[in-house]
């Protein structure tokens, strides 16, 4: 046999998957300029004298809202993150360090997510010091996670 190193072995699950441009569609998830993007405008020009369909894809980034754009012909593939959402049961935020304190269903509890410095951030914050039950919206994608939205718990 070969010399292969098989010590570093993941899961298997890809931080992203290919889609052929043209299967894309408003409201799903691209990676445009390596960061995943909410699409918000897609539209595709007619083939020219030189080949493919083109389609001009804008995305907003969605964890930071910046704005992405990228130009790709429609037959080519574009990588799609692997975006997850998950609700959890605020608990406790962390005057000090700001990290909040989240309970799954199943009661683990977890540490480890920082309040944003945004809208959502301020949200939690006034929720949290008026002893509000609610819970927070966690998205995850390409190895990064940011609550997203709270809502009142029933």
């Amino acid at each position: 046999m070969g010399d292969e190193d098989f010590s570093a072995a993941s899961s298997g699950a890809s931080e992203t998957f290919p889609q052929q441009c043209s299967a894309l569609r408003k409201n799903g998830f691209v990676m445009l300029k390596g960061r995943p993007c909410k699409i918000v405008d897609m539209t595709t020009s007619k083939t020219g004298k030189h080949g493919h369909a083109k389609v001009h894809l804008v995305g907003i980034d969605i964890f930071n809202q910046k704005k992405y754009e990228d130009l790709c012909p429609s037959t080519h593939n574009m990588e799609v993150p692997n975006v997850t959402r998950k609700d959890y049961q605020f608990l406790d935020l962390d005057t000090v360090d700001g990290y909040l304190t989240l309970m799954e269903e199943n009661g683990t509890t977890r540490e480890d997510l920082k309040l944003q410095e945004n809208d959502v951030g301020k949200e939690i914050k006034t929720k949290g010091e008026n002893g509000e039950s609610f819970v927070v919206t966690v998205l995850k994608a390409c190895g990064e996670e940011q609550v997203v939205a709270t809502k009142v718990l029933n």
